[in-house]
C-alpha cells in the first residue's frame, strides 16, 4: 500500500515538503489541472482553498503495483468511492467528539485562531456524512485506531 499525495492550492505550513506532505499548486496551477482533467477528483473545501488527487499520482503507484490510500475530506472520499465502486473501500476516521478534535488541533500549534474555527465548522458538517461510509472507525486512541484500520484494510484487500 502506498499514500496517494494530495495536491492543493494552500500554502504549505511549517517543516511541510512539496512532493511530499502535499503538490503545493498556486490556485491558477490547480485550476489549470482542473481544466485540464489532470485530477481524478478535487473539490474546493475551503473558499479559495483546492485539494484534490492528481491522475498522475494515481498511475505513479499502481506502476509500483501498490494498492492506493487516500487521505481526503468526506466529499473527495465519496467521489472516490462512486469512481471506483466495490474496488474501493471507504473509512471515515472519526474524532471522539468535537471538543477533542479541537483540543487537538490546537495542541499541534499549526492554526491560528481563524483557521480552528473554520476547521471546527467544517468537521461538524462532516461528521453528518459518516453513514454513508462502508466503515466508521473512531480515533480516540490511536493505535488501537490504527490496528482497527489495519484489519479492516487487510480483509478488503484479501478478498
Amino acid at each position: 500500500m502506498e499514500f496517494s499525495i494530495s495536491a492543493t492550492s494552500r500554502k504549505p505550513r511549517p517543516g511541510e515538503v512539496d512532493g511530499k506532505d502535499y503538490y503545493f499548486l498556486s490556485p491558477e496551477r490547480f485550476q489549470v489541472k482542473i481544466e485540464n482533467e489532470q485530477l481524478v477528483e478535487w473539490e474546493e473545501v475551503y473558499s479559495g482553498t483546492y485539494y484534490g488527487t492528481l491522475k498522475s499520482e494515481l498511475e505513479r503507484i499502481w506502476s509500483n503495483s501498490n494498492h492506493v490510500l487516500f487521505d481526503v475530506d468526506v466529499k473527495g472520499g465519496l467521489n472516490l468511492k462512486k469512481i471506483f465502486g466495490k474496488n474501493a473501500l471507504s473509512i471515515f476516521i472519526q474524532p471522539p467528539s468535537i471538543e477533542e478534535l479541537e483540543n487537538r488541533l490546537r495542541n499541534r500549534c499549526t492554526e491560528d485562531e481563524e483557521s480552528i474555527r473554520k476547521r471546527i465548522g467544517k468537521a461538524t458538517e462532516e461528521l453528518s456524512f459518516a453513514p454513508k461510509f462502508d466503515v466508521v472507525i473512531v480515533n480516540d486512541d490511536l493505535k488501537t485506531a490504527q490496528d482497527e484500520a489495519f484489519e479492516v484494510i487487510l480483509e478488503f484487500i484479501t478478498k
